[in-house]
């Protein structure tokens, strides 16, 4: 069995051929798809971690989502397999203004959103979480011990997806707080999950507006500077962030410009399983650099 998968994931990496791919999903249907699940699809999500080729990875990321599609309908309930797809919904939404079809961003939010709740779902205590108040929705995260922080993390972020591709529809934004609590649940059970990226969401929310309006700066530049040392200053996304929602909310033209020149200075191969979202953040970083003079 073992050199049938590896023979799978060989052509479904490098042809990319929908006939294959469906192909495997056959196989994967016949009865042995919880043993084959792990070694098939693990490692194409490291695969697409580590690709620095943008086009490749905007090609040839709609065959993998298929195949996670496919793959539970037949098992819908299957943790891995539900964590894979908000993972994969999650960055491949963000993916698509550097793939020239930011249009398609939005609905790739909502299945991001879909498999991230279903995610959490598969905890009883949230299943129903869009639904749930929020006091009781902040009572149930109590309960959550640290074998839940892959699941609060990642639903929560498939659901921040979807919520920051709504363009300020009232009934996506007024799910923020529940993100909110999602993200401070994780932060007391695993602040180092993912580099750190609850810290991330934090900081972005914080300083995402105005104090006029609710904005709380320096908690968001506090959380940005703790994400930098859990992730060891690797994790590009947080430096760009950084500047984008603190320095530049706080006029601070000498820390946004050290911020990105920092990003642009540094090697990807000190992190090659963060090459897509650090080349990511590459590019945005030296596009918001070109803008300087116009902000400050």
């Amino acid at each position: 069995m073992q050199k049938i998968i590896d023979r799978l994931l060989f052509f479904f990496v490098k042809q990319r051929s929908l006939a294959i791919l469906l192909g495997g999903v056959v196989f994967l249907s016949q009865g042995c798809a919880s043993l084959v699940i792990p070694p098939m699809v693990g490692p194409v999500v490291k695969n697409l971690n580590r690709q620095a080729d943008l086009e490749l990875v905007c090609d040839g990321a709609p065959s993998y989502l298929l195949m996670l599609d496919s793959l539970l309908i037949s098992d819908p309930d299957n943790v891995r397999l539900l964590t894979h797809g908000t993972q994969a919904y999650t960055a491949y939404a963000s993916l698509m203004p550097e793939c020239g079809r930011p249009e398609r961003a939005p609905v790739l939010g909502e299945r991001a959103r879909e498999y991230g709740l279903r995610l959490l779902g598969t905890n009883k205590d949230f299943a129903g979480a869009a639904r749930i108040p929020l006091a009781e929705f902040s009572e149930a995260l109590r309960s959550a011990g640290s074998g839940d922080v892959e699941k609060l993390f990642w639903g929560g972020y498939g659901w921040a997806t979807w919520i920051g591709f709504s363009k300020g529809a009232p009934a996506a934004v007024v799910d923020l707080p529940k993100v909110e609590q999602l993200m401070l649940r994780v932060l007391a059970l695993d602040e180092g999950f993912y580099h750190g990226g609850a810290h991330l969401f934090l900081g972005i929310y914080y300083g995402s507006r105005p104090e006029m309006l609710g904005g709380k700066p320096e908690v968001s530049r506090d959380h940005f500077e703790r994400a930098l040392v859990l992730g060891d200053r690797q994790f590009l996304p947080v430096l760009v962030a950084y500047a984008e929602y603190y320095a530049r909310q706080t006029f601070d033209r000498e820390l946004y410009v050290r911020l990105l020149e920092e990003v642009q200075a540094f090697d990807l191969a000190r992190a090659p399983d963060l090459t897509l979202p650090n080349v990511l953040a590459k590019r945005r970083a030296k596009r918001m650099l070109a803008q300087v003079d116009d902000l400050f």
